[in-house]
């Protein structure tokens, strides 16, 4: 199971349920590593894409404790254990977490990889990621050239977990 972000530099994600900056080139790279496969996301999440709408070309597993909740187009789940139990029916390799910030917290010891557009700032959030440079389990692999957009400057990175656990 992977994890996919774009954090601040103080690993922030988000701010009043909203995505805390919007860069071209990493919503290109987020299509491009998780079309085809599943995603796993939380109800707020969904809400923030266009339309609140679930995700084309992917399996959309939606993560809500609210028992009445439903979406076309999208699998729901409400609770850890239902989560677990369905994830187990899919290959680990295929399943994507995007967010929000209690899904990443929840998952992220299950999780092999972290693909994280780090981007050279710090915002106003009230949403983060795992600071994986804290967390003694993963290391950064891979991280690409400085990129800019506009006068913003990011990197894409790649995290791996040394030792995940099993679902």
């Amino acid at each position: 199971m992977k994890m996919i972000a774009n954090v601040d530099n103080n690993w922030a994600i988000g701010l009043k349920d909203s995505l805390l900056v919007n860069i071209p080139a990493d919503m290109k790279r987020f299509r491009e590593i998780t079309s085809g496969h599943t995603v796993v996301l939380g109800r707020k999440t969904l809400a923030g894409f266009p339309n609140g709408l679930p995700l084309k070309n992917r399996r959309n597993i939606i993560l809500s404790t609210r028992s009445d909740y439903e979406v076309r187009g999208a699998e729901v789940v409400h609770n850890k254990e239902e989560l677990f139990e369905l994830l187990r029916e899919i290959d680990s390799d295929d399943i994507y977490v995007i967010g929000g910030g209690s899904v990443y917290k929840m998952l992220e010891p299950y999780c092999d990889t972290a693909y994280i557009t780090k981007v050279d700032y710090s915002y106003q959030a009230d949403t983060y990621f795992p600071n994986l440079e804290k967390l003694e389990n993963w290391e950064l692999v891979d991280e690409g050239e400085e990129q800019t957009c506009f006068s913003m400057i990011y990197y894409f990175q790649e995290y791996r977990n040394k030792s995940p656990k099993k679902l």
